[in-house]
């Protein structure tokens, strides 16, 4: 296996023998992604390290019709210090912030000014998001946008017809040109796993963004019907192992959507433990696109030092 490299992914040149003759075993991607949770367990002082970790990865997310200003203000605050004040002191933290918030790119600057000095990176979705049926000059107008307001990292989301249709080279190509019009900002390719049909499609989206030049690798806008699962997040970070084995490149992953639970948030970083290592427990590498999540993990860290369920209300978001 080549060693790892820490560099942004350039890319290669559309390569479909990579993944023209995969096949995806459904039931043994099952089985595999049902054994994570009971084959390791964590608990206690522990268990709370992990919550802990999972909060330094969250997207922190607002992508609602009615959101204003004055919300993402204060979803900034939250990214900003997401635990109450006792429960840092109770577990010794200093400083935690969340992985980096993310918003429509009309409310991207005001992102930016909230989180000022802060060190946590705006994140926008775009190209006409979530479904991305909008001609693509509109579509890299819009990441262009984005990026001028000052976000760091775009959210984009693929033609699903290209992978329905088997058409690698458009989405070669649709891909090459966003990551284009990102520029110094990092691109996160959302795949819309539940639009793709199969497994196999998953593991060919995933090779063809990542040849393309996608930093991440994202698998739902949150909107689908059927959104992150832990067999389509497995059969996404082998796609994913076997790009940095031929490139050298590692390539992040963010699974979102459907994650609500404090449990769910173990579930992924043991699934990425198990299959990538400890490098994808970072936020540079890792990301978990699920804001609700963050409060059962507050009331669950809670619970660990006072042996106490606060109410859910006690925890909210903004």
């Amino acid at each position: 296996m080549l060693l790892p490299n820490t560099e942004r992914n350039p890319g290669v040149p559309l390569q479909p023998d990579w993944f023209d003759h995969i096949a995806v075993n459904t039931q043994a991607a099952e089985r595999r992604a049902a054994t994570l949770t009971t084959r390791r367990t964590v608990k206690k002082a522990w268990q709370a390290a992990w919550l802990v970790n999972a909060i330094r990865c969250i997207d922190l997310t607002t992508l609602s019709g009615d959101d204003t200003e004055h919300r993402v203000e204060r979803l900034c605050a939250k990214a900003k210090r997401p635990l109450a004040d006792h429960i840092m002191e109770g577990l010794g933290l200093d400083r935690l912030t969340t992985g980096a918030i993310c918003v429509y790119p009309t409310m991207v600057g005001a992102a930016v000014r909230a989180l000022k000095c802060s060190g946590i990176p705006v994140a926008s979705v775009a190209t006409g998001f979530p479904a991305g049926l909008m001609p693509l000059p509109l579509r890299l107008a819009e990441i262009r946008y984005a990026v001028d307001e000052g976000a760091e990292e775009i959210d984009i989301v693929i033609t699903r017809a290209h992978v329905l249709d088997g058409n690698w080279t458009a989405l070669y190509d649709e891909v090459a040109a966003m990551r284009e019009a990102c520029g110094p900002a990092h691109l996160k390719a959302i795949l819309a796993t539940g639009d793709l049909k199969t497994l196999r499609n998953v593991y060919k989206a995933s090779m063809v963004a990542m040849q393309a030049g996608a930093d991440f690798i994202k698998s739902s806008t949150g909107k689908e019907g059927v959104n992150a699962t832990l067999p389509v997040s497995l059969v996404m970070v082998r796609a994913l192992r076997d790009y940095c084995e031929r490139t050298g490149h590692r390539i992040g992953f963010k699974p979102a959507g459907g994650m609500k639970a404090a449990k769910d948030a173990l579930a992924w970083q043991i699934l990425m433990k198990e299959e990538l290592g400890n490098d994808w427990l970072r936020p540079n590498l890792f990301r978990l696109g699920a804001s609700s999540m963050l409060a059962d993990i507050e009331r669950q860290l809670e619970h660990h030092l006072t042996g106490r369920y606060a109410a859910s209300s006690r925890h909210a978001l903004a």
